[in-house]
């Protein structure tokens, strides 16, 4: 479901769950005896977690599930029946044949992951535009204020080749690291 649903809608759908007066988690907290839910959104100590839970909610079932399952099916059935005619039970086949096989995949993900995690705009500003009190205010969503909020463009695209450097390094640190501990089957 969360695949399917476009980020505004869910965004939109967890302003409603999570609204302070009349969400359905509040109410369910209220009911369970809390005397005062969080604020979600509207606390700045709430919103990062909002967010988080939010993104996380959107993420499960979603394009990197799609890519484990094709790294998991990507597995020769052999090294799982080699391993078992070794005397390997299910907990050593997982640590010594599926994981170090899945690396790559993991790798994958993780920088897909990072870079998206880092352009985090959509959902900032649709929850809380940035607020309560900059608790929201991500460098994507400062470049676009800057852009069309104040019309200021030149400094606007200073910033986002500034962004784009700085995740163009992380990826490139990344795959530095990546050298240690990701492991490519046939080399």
């Amino acid at each position: 479901m969360p695949s399917l649903v476009p980020l505004v809608a869910s965004v939109v759908l967890w302003k409603w769950l999570l609204n302070t007066d009349f969400g359905i988690v509040n109410q369910a907290l209220r009911d369970l005896g809390v005397q005062n839910p969080p604020g979600w959104f509207s606390d700045r100590a709430w919103a990062i977690p909002s967010l988080i839970s939010m993104r996380l909610w959107a993420g499960i079932g979603g394009t990197q599930m799609i890519i484990f399952l094709a790294g998991l099916q990507g597995i020769p059935e052999s090294l799982y029946d080699a391993a078992a005619i070794d005397g390997a039970n299910a907990w050593q086949r997982m640590r010594h044949v599926t994981i170090p096989l899945l690396t790559p995949t993991i790798f994958f993900n993780t920088v897909l992951g990072i870079i998206g995690a880092l352009q985090t705009f959509a959902a900032a500003f649709v929850a809380t535009e940035g607020g309560p009190g900059f608790a929201t205010w991500f460098f994507s969503l400062h470049i676009w204020k800057h852009a069309f909020d104040y019309w200021n463009m030149g400094y606007a695209a200073a910033l986002a080749w500034f962004f784009a450097i700085i995740i163009v390094g992380l990826t490139i640190f990344q795959m530095t690291l990546s050298k240690r501990w990701v492991f490519y089957y046939g080399e």
